[in-house]
């Protein structure tokens, strides 16, 4: 009877000293399981925001080298365009002045400095 009455001692305890332990480090495992959570949701929010500016920067790259293909684009339609018309424009300035080009270009020079 005695064994069982320091088993039953032994038992009561060892229940109240979880209960003790349990009731102190209790607030403490709370506070750090919330600290884990806001730290959770703080890191995938980020993660979402990353992945965003990621996206947003992908778009930006396309955008500007399509910008880019379209410009180099015009500047090459735009240099057969001015080929032509400067090709034209030189016969026009031959003909007025008899053919010579440095003739064609004193005039157009002495013209432009009001000469």
């Amino acid at each position: 009877m005695r064994l069982a009455g320091a088993g039953l001692m032994a038992l009561l305890g060892v229940a109240v000293g979880v209960w003790l332990a349990t009731s102190h480090f209790r607030p403490a495992l709370d506070e750090e399981q919330d600290r884990v959570a806001a730290c959770t949701a703080a890191r995938d929010n980020l993660a979402g925001l990353a992945q965003e500016q990621g996206k947003a920067l992908g778009d930006l790259t396309l955008a500007a080298n399509e910008r880019q293909a379209r410009a180099e684009q015009a500047v090459s339609e735009a240099k057969t365009s001015a080929g032509i018309d400067y090709a034209a424009a030189n016969r026009l300035q031959q003909e007025r002045t008899g053919g010579d080009q440095c003739a064609a270009a004193t005039l157009i020079i002495d013209q432009e400095l009001g000469l």
